[in-house]
């Protein structure tokens, strides 16, 4: 049975914790609007690139296309990219991440394929080393990186886009959480390398889309143009990734910040509860021993 003392140093402990998951609680929501508008802004710019690199597709399809699109011939070697955050705090969201992951590559070695692993985030290493440490070769730290841009995505995407030329591996694919809501995050991944654009949406009546319904030309030939684009696309598709992953991350540390936010309250008034009934019971001891004791006189 804890002392009088223990259990008012518990509840101030308790009070403590509340107050700190409390102002996490604010501040992922303060942060959460920002990344939710990033995430949805780069959604048309990633879905507009696809159908462009799909549509020069189609129109090279007489010819070999880059390598980029084309692929190296095999697929026995896989990169896996795993994009995850720099700190914890945040529910099941890196586990999320990490659980796909992991299938993925029990899948993949009972084909008979090797597997590779580039961590982006502190978290995904950690728990990817626990297993995976040999088939690890590379990491990206982005700890010190106030705001994500661009401009890292393209770092990563060069990379990768390097180790492919030396002929590391022959299929990229990315790990992230898709955002869809506050309590909603969507584990996700997607081939990257050789790239693969999605083919244009049909309508109702079985017409084409967009990209389908009009004829163009290219100039120069189409095999230049993606060249020069599939990079840029690679990259884009990482920067896309890492837009839902920050929005996805702010959501879940602002839900599991709010659970231990209540939690802690229903915690302290089970305390609270406890503490006057000890409190309760001790001075029912002491009125009975004075009593007994003026009784005793």
């Amino acid at each position: 049975m804890p002392s009088l003392k223990d259990l008012k140093n518990r509840i101030e402990s308790v009070k403590n914790t509340r107050k700190i998951t409390k102002a996490m609680q604010m501040v992922a929501a303060a942060k959460l609007r920002r990344a939710q508008e990033a995430a949805e802004a780069g959604r048309p710019y990633a879905e507009g690139m696809n159908k462009v690199v799909g549509s020069l597709a189609a129109a090279a399809a007489n010819g070999e296309g880059p390598k980029l699109l084309a692929g190296s011939g095999s697929d026995q070697i896989h990169l896996l990219v795993v994009m995850t955050a720099e700190r914890g705090l945040c529910g099941g969201f890196n586990s999320s991440i990490v659980k796909l992951a992991r299938q993925k590559i029990e899948d993949l070695r009972a084909a008979g394929k090797a597997v590779k692993i580039l961590t982006v985030g502190k978290k995904g290493r950690e728990q990817m080393k626990r297993e995976f440490e040999d088939i690890m070769v590379g990491h990206v730290d982005l700890s010190e990186v106030k705001r994500v841009g661009y401009e890292n995505a393209a770092a990563i995407a060069r990379d990768i886009l390097a180790r492919f030329d030396n002929g590391e591996f022959d299929v990229a694919t990315i790990f992230y959480n898709r955002f869809q809501s506050v309590i909603s995050q969507v584990p996700t991944e997607q081939q990257i390398v050789p790239v693969s654009p999605a083919p244009s949406e049909s309508g109702a009546d079985g017409e084409e889309g967009d990209t389908g319904s009009v004829v163009y030309e290219f100039e120069p030939g189409e095999e230049e143009i993606l060249t020069e684009l599939l990079p840029r696309a690679v990259a884009t598709q990482i920067f896309s990734a890492l837009l839902e992953n920050g929005a996805s991350e702010q959501g879940a540390r602002m839900s599991a910040m709010d659970n231990a936010t209540r939690n802690a309250g229903e915690m302290i008034d089970k305390l609270t509860i406890q503490y006057n009934r000890s409190r309760q019971a001790a001075i029912t001891t002491e009125l009975i021993e004075i009593i007994a004791g003026a009784e005793a006189l």
